[in-house]
């Protein structure tokens, strides 16, 4: 009796194995966005205007994810200042670009989590209020806008990564049930890590799951570089899977496109940089998202890629351009 369990078990371990980790897919007709974080721009001493105008008229961008930070709109509580990220969105529906949103207090970029100075001592349940109050004004602005093709509402969530507090999960589909109805014409996404899990809370949630794709990483843990393991087709069996029980869209928010080390980018030497992103890097990753079969990709890093071409190093910029195009 034993040695059938043990059968049963290799067999099906070998079974979830050659599923998940054996075949081929190609996806040729992909769409390639582009991340933009007026921060991490600023970050990288950059422009950040001049930065983002490149990307939409030299890289010729037709898709972004852009970032409604609470703490750059709201500094005071009630105070908004919408200026800049108006500014973001006008110049996108200038040239006809399509824009996904993302809303909340868990958003892209280090610390993960942007709260204003005013909402840091608040209760648990006081933030809640104010955070849900940020989405109103938020949504409201930018409601009438052509380009909004979908919010995104907060950021991995279920991914435990970051200096954040806790989002409570009931709270989270509070505030994705205040999404749709303040705008029920548009999609939600819900992000999740890409080989965290198998994005059944996303699916369930949301309209369309956004999933992160990074290829190597400094992992503080172990302090060495990690490479993941995952082959292109682990991602197609998944999104097949999402596909056929929840018949939802599985896109990747976050092609990794940039280097992750053991210090903020701003603070990474060179040479360093060069460990977990250069040029034949770039084309890697590029070839492998093409063989994960998802047909949409948003660029995580092409503020880095304008900071290398301002240091006499367009090579990535350039390669970019071309694929893009």
């Amino acid at each position: 009796m034993k040695r059938k369990y043990l059968l049963f078990v290799i067999i099906l371990f070998l079974a979830v194995f050659c599923y998940f980790f054996i075949g081929r897919v190609s996806q040729e007709e992909i769409i390639w966005g582009v991340n933009f974080s007026q921060k991490h721009s600023q970050g990288l001493g950059l422009d950040w205007q001049e930065n983002y105008l490149a990307l939409l008229d030299d890289l010729a961008v037709k898709d972004l994810r852009l970032i409604a930070y609470w703490d750059s709109i709201e500094p005071e509580n009630n105070q908004y200042n919408f200026q800049d990220l108006d500014w973001q969105v006008k110049e996108a529906e200038k040239r006809g670009a399509r824009i996904i949103l993302v809303v909340g207090m868990k958003t892209p970029r280090w610390p993960e989590c942007h709260i204003p100075a005013w909402a840091a001592g608040l209760t648990d349940q006081e933030r809640e209020t104010e955070i849900l109050e940020f989405l109103k004004e938020t949504i409201a602005r930018y409601e009438n806008s052509d380009s909004i093709i979908a919010w995104q509402v907060e950021n991995e969530v279920f991914f435990p990564f970051g200096e954040c507090p806790e989002i409570r999960e009931d709270f989270f589909e509070q505030e994705i049930a205040l999404t749709r109805s303040l705008d029920p014409d548009r999609k939600i996404i819900i992000t999740e890590s890409g080989t965290g899990s198998f994005w059944f809370k996303g699916a369930k949630l949301g309209d369309i799951v956004g999933i992160s794709l990074y290829r190597k990483a400094w992992f503080h843990e172990l302090k060495i570089y990690v490479k993941y393991f995952s082959p292109p087709i682990f991602y197609w069996r998944k999104a097949q899977i999402i596909k056929k029980l929840f018949d939802k869209e599985v896109i990747c928010t976050e092609l990794q496109a940039e280097p992750w080390g053991p210090v903020l980018l701003y603070d990474l030497p060179t040479e360093e940089q060069e460990k977990t992103m250069n040029l034949e890097t770039f084309r890697k990753n590029v070839e492998f998202a093409k063989g994960t079969g998802l047909s949409k990709f948003y660029f995580w890093g092409a503020e880095w890629w304008y900071w290398m071409k301002t240091e006499q190093r367009p090579e990535i910029w350039e390669e970019a351009r071309e694929i893009i195009n």
